[in-house]
């Protein structure tokens, strides 16, 4: 689920990509990387219509703000294998049949945003601030309260990442966690998360890249 074209919402595993398509889309990754030379960490993307036909997007050719899905379900911590791979070290995984997905996760990103004023930035003085934490949650920022975000960057200032064994359960623990937060003194895309992760829609797992357009039309 994305805004302006980058992302708010990621899983993993894909609620609509079975195993035949997760193994024919990872061959043709590895062929493409390998036509390119590339040796490292990297994201090969794909979009997939309502017809179920893939296209390639692009390639990130470096860790992606998502990694903690993979790393959740996978058990591997990619910003080390990247540091391996740099270093001229082996990977602690040498096969794709060592790559095991365990569960589901779901990162939400949290932006110094306002989602009813077509997402503009609010750089300021945080007040107060409450991380989400408890079992299956994992929180990744770099704020705190008193931290004065500026308006030169990127305005993400923090990951929820949840990881169940079940879609549904990932789900119940992202409400959770977004209930808990609290970030006082600046606008969020907090209330607009808490909405998304009530709609029928967005629990079918059947939604678009226009989700949060409609949402707010």
């Amino acid at each position: 689920i994305q805004r302006r074209h980058q992302k708010l919402i990621e899983e993993a595993p894909s609620s609509v990509v079975d195993e035949a398509m997760r193994r024919e889309l990872g061959v043709l990754a590895v062929k493409l990387v390998k036509a390119a030379n590339y040796t490292n960490a990297g994201t090969v993307e794909f979009l997939l219509d309502s017809n179920h036909r893939f296209y390639f997007i692009e390639v990130n050719a470096r860790i992606q703000v998502e990694h903690p899905v993979t790393e959740m379900i996978t058990g591997l911590d990619l910003v080390r294998e990247q540091i391996l791979i740099a270093a001229g070290e082996p990977m602690t995984v040498r096969r794709q049949e060592d790559v095991v997905l365990r569960g589901h996760a779901i990162e939400a990103r949290i932006n110094a945003e306002d989602p009813d004023n077509d997402f503009k930035p609010c750089p300021g003085t945080i007040g107060h601030f409450f991380p989400p934490g408890g079992l299956g949650v994992r929180f990744d920022s770099h704020v705190h309260s008193g931290y004065r975000i500026p308006p030169h960057y990127d305005s993400m200032i923090g990951k929820i990442i949840v990881h169940r064994a079940t879609r549904e359960e990932a789900v119940r623990t992202m409400r959770r966690a977004l209930s808990e937060m609290r970030v006082e003194g600046i606008k969020t895309t907090l209330p607009l998360l808490r909405r998304i992760f009530k709609k029928a829609r967005y629990m079918s797992g059947k939604f678009d890249t226009h989700f949060v357009e409609d949402l707010l039309v």
